[in-house]
């Protein structure tokens, strides 16, 4: 027998590779395939478990729930086509589309598959709150009494009490609806997750790729009436570093770059925030208001004189460049914050901009301080984990020339969550991501019954009108009823300032010409339904 040369075993090892990655890729051509990477692995696809953008992101894709947001964050129909709510707002009757068919599994029997109906539903929500599933998502329904089955495809809400956010809540990813039959011990969302969104589970192998493939049986249709989606297959790699993401983007291995990071801002953005002239023609920028609050909070029973003074506040409010801030650090990425805690994209906030950069004025609030306390040197410890640590400093070097001394503590992002909720820290840079539409959602931060750690009132913020306007609003239905309340509240934290706002953030996503309907949502959905990459000849 002839003996196999070295050169021999490098020529089967190079077969080995190709053949594997063969099978290892997704078996379509690249304007078929939708690659993005995320910089940690996807932690279950189980939609209980949707509390991450990743997670969230990629459950958007294999379930659908009873409604939906439309890009203007109006609530749509979706696995229910219509809905009634009684007038005390206590009962919500929901009625099922008819036409809605799981992907096919053998958990199905013979049929493969079947129609999803109300017992879905009320199986699904159930499950949020079973203390043996352990959902993060259990609070969702913190103001539901009830779901009623009336048929395969009418249920009843019963609710505790009159929650107008409740609509909106049950767009999120984890109201996501699953077969009944899911609850078997032996089913793994894991191996096999089932839903009926528009793409399918196909392949997952950890910290290296997740690969998902259009549902042929998928029932939505676009304005154009063309089936849904477009795309053949999606394919999610798990890249953590991010310049090695930048240059997989670069050379048109991913289709998408998602935020705004120092490894690349300045490569693509000019400091106005625009595209640089040499990528106008390879990239597309996209850009929306995004749910979010950048601030610096304060937690007010500390024992430090200076933060328990409204005008030493105000002195700190008033004493750095937003403008500035977000045009050298942030590329214009946002918007310099002139009013409270809800973003001005959110029906709701109160805004005013005289309120921005003043250093005459900041002065002048730190003079009535010194005055009244006798501090002629106050000094404030700011907590801020890694990312934000040129934000922080920016503020720290702006203070400085007011006369208030700031020292910058950069922890571990756990570290600071930990410390921040058990009111460890005297003052933290924090910013709040809104889980539904409504302004309910940010002052929900400053209400009384919400202090930490029982709550996210990490500030321990009081204020007895506050909390009775809070209250109020639960109490109206009328969508413009409780946005002119939530205004007055508004300007209560923007008067009070337990939180000094920072800026209100903006998605920013960099996409290859090719790409093609790619919404961008203030709630920084991931949206493919629709999407189309057209073929490119080289």
């Amino acid at each position: 027998m002839k003996s196999l040369q070295p050169s021999h075993f490098v020529f089967i090892s190079l077969i080995v590779f190709f053949c594997a990655c063969k099978n290892y890729e997704v078996d379509f051509e690249d304007h078929q395939v939708f690659r993005y990477n995320e910089h940690a692995n996807i932690s279950s696809l189980d939609p209980a478990f949707a509390k991450d953008q990743r997670n969230i992101w990629a459950c958007h894709q294999l379930y659908n729930t009873l409604v939906e947001l439309d890009e203007d964050l109006n609530v749509v129909p979706s696995l229910a086509k219509h809905w009634e709510i009684s007038e005390d707002g206590l009962t919500y009757d929901f009625y099922l589309r008819e036409d809605v068919y799981f992907h096919e599994h053998k958990i199905f029997g013979e049929q493969q598959t079947r129609i999803v109906n109300a017992e879905d539903v009320a199986y699904s929500l159930g499950r949020l709150i079973d203390p043996k599933v352990g959902s993060p998502g259990s609070w969702i329904l913190k103001n539901l009494d009830e779901i009623e089955v009336v048929d395969k495809t009418h249920l009843k809400f019963h609710l505790k009490r009159n929650f107008p956010p409740f609509l909106g809540i049950l767009s999120m990813k984890y109201a996501s609806v699953i077969p009944i039959e899911t609850h078997s011990t032996s089913f793994s969302f894991r191996e096999t997750p089932i839903g009926s969104g528009p793409f399918r589970f196909k392949r997952w192998i950890e910290n290296e790729k997740l690969v998902l493939r259009k549902n042929p049986s998928y029932w939505e249709k676009n304005e154009k009436g063309e089936t849904l989606p477009h795309i053949e297959s999606i394919a999610i790699t798990f890249l953590p570093d991010k310049q090695s993401e930048f240059m997989q983007f670069m050379q048109g291995k991913i289709d998408l770059l998602n935020g705004l990071h120092p490894s690349y801002k300045d490569e693509l953005l000019s400091l106005d925030g625009r595209l640089k002239t040499n990528f106008k023609n390879r990239f597309n920028l996209s850009k929306a208001p995004f749910l979010n609050t950048e601030y610096i909070g304060f937690y007010l029973p500390k024992k430090n004189a200076a933060l328990n003074d409204k005008n030493f506040r105000k002195a700190i409010h008033h004493g750095f460049d937003r403008k500035s801030m977000m045009k050298y650090l942030r590329n214009n990425i946002g918007i310099p914050a002139s009013g409270g805690i809800i973003p001005q994209s959110l029906p709701g906030n109160y805004t005013n901009e005289s309120e921005l950069y003043q250093p005459q004025k900041a002065k002048s609030f730190l003079e009535e301080y010194k005055a009244s306390s006798g501090d002629n040197n106050p000094s404030i410890d700011i907590a801020t984990n890694s990312s934000y640590v040129d934000l922080i400093e920016f503020i720290q070097q702006e203070l400085k020339k007011i006369g208030i001394q700031v020292k910058v503590d950069v922890m571990p992002a756990s570290t600071l969550l930990q410390q921040r909720s058990s009111g460890q820290l005297e003052a933290f840079r924090g910013s709040w991501i809104a889980d539904y539409p409504d302004a309910e959602n940010y002052l929900g931060l400053f209400y009384t019954e919400n202090f930490s750690p029982n709550g996210p009132n990490y500030t321990h913020f009081k204020h007895a009108f506050f909390d009775e306007l809070f209250e109020q609003a639960y109490a109206l239905n009328r969508i413009e009823e409780r946005q002119l309340i939530y205004k007055k509240m508004d300007s209560i934290i923007a008067n009070e300032l337990p939180i000094i706002p920072l800026f209100y953030d903006e998605i920013v996503r960099f996409t290859p010409k090719n790409i093609e309907n790619l919404p961008v949502n203030s709630l920084n959905l991931l949206e493919l339904r629709n999407l189309k990459k057209i073929k490119v000849d080289y």
